[in-house]
């Protein structure tokens, strides 16, 4: 028991360093593929409070050993909290490990490094992993399947069981979708977006204000026929009233001159 207590006290005084020193990345080109599938997948889940993702970060799942350690260029654990943290300790995380790593290859990568990566994230318990070489335009995957991550045959147009996005290999690139069918991309290519959609904002705003002119325009024409109309008909009802008036006149004179005629007529009866 003793022996245990020990053990235990000396596992709590392990430093567990948060850099080995080395860059995040070694070329521009890995960095972008780094900073668009781990913002991309921050945007995603950002509504979710128990998805964990981070970039580069130590993933240590063994307390009491430093040495067992890698830093996936991005993982997501689902079922832990977002927030700040220095590494990733998992027996201070549930023991629970990230579920999905992914690896962006560069030059430097060697395929013994590669098969290290691969044995650590298959024994500690990464259910996917992938792998993407932007210089050669290829990826891989690993699902796994009981205690063994199984290469995934079909990855062009597959979709990943945890994290709902797909990959689609072009002739010149990979693009990751999302379950709303929408690109993952660079902070520069959604700042293009963003104003893209401002400026169709604006252009759609612009055109409201000229439909709502044009509409008031149609308003004052239909407005003005309508006074015309009602000039015209002012008019029409003035003439009537008028040819009336002559008409009748005209129909007093007739009589006027009938009883004169008349009149005329009766004077030589008289004499």
């Amino acid at each position: 028991m003793v022996q245990e207590v020990t053990q235990e006290a000396a596992d709590d005084l392990v430093i567990y360093p948060d850099s080995d020193g080395e860059p995040m990345a070694q070329n521009t080109l890995q960095f972008n593929w780094i900073v668009k599938i781990k913002e991309g997948l921050e945007i995603l889940f950002a509504s979710i409070a128990d998805v964990f993702i981070a970039g580069d970060l130590f993933w240590y799942p063994v307390k009491g050993d430093n040495s067992i350690k890698y830093a996936p260029d991005t993982m997501v654990v689902f079922g832990r909290p977002k927030g700040y943290r220095g590494s990733y300790l998992q027996w201070k995380e549930g023991n629970i490990p990230p579920q999905v790593v992914f690896e962006i290859l560069s030059p430097s990568n060697t395929r013994q490094e590669m098969e290290l990566k691969l044995n650590f994230y298959e024994k500690y318990g990464a259910e996917e992993y992938y792998v993407y070489d932007p210089d050669k335009n290829t990826l891989k995957g690993w699902l796994r399947s009981g205690k063994k991550l199984k290469p995934i045959k079909s990855i062009n147009g597959w979709t990943s069981p945890r994290l709902g996005i797909k990959f689609v290999l072009t002739p010149v690139t990979l693009d990751i979708y999302r379950p709303d069918n929408r690109k993952f991309a660079t902070p520069v290519e959604l700042e293009e977006q963003i104003q893209q959609k401002e400026q169709r904002a604006q252009q759609a705003e612009q055109r409201a204000q000229q439909a709502e002119q044009l509409a008031q325009q149609a308003e004052q024409l239909t407005q003005q026929a309508e006074q015309r109309a009602q000039q015209a008909e002012q008019l029409a009802e003035t003439e009537r009233i008028a040819k009336l008036a002559l008409q009748q006149e005209l129909e007093r004179e007739r009589l006027r001159y009938q009883e004169l005629l008349a009149s005329l007529q009766e004077r030589p009866n008289q004499q």
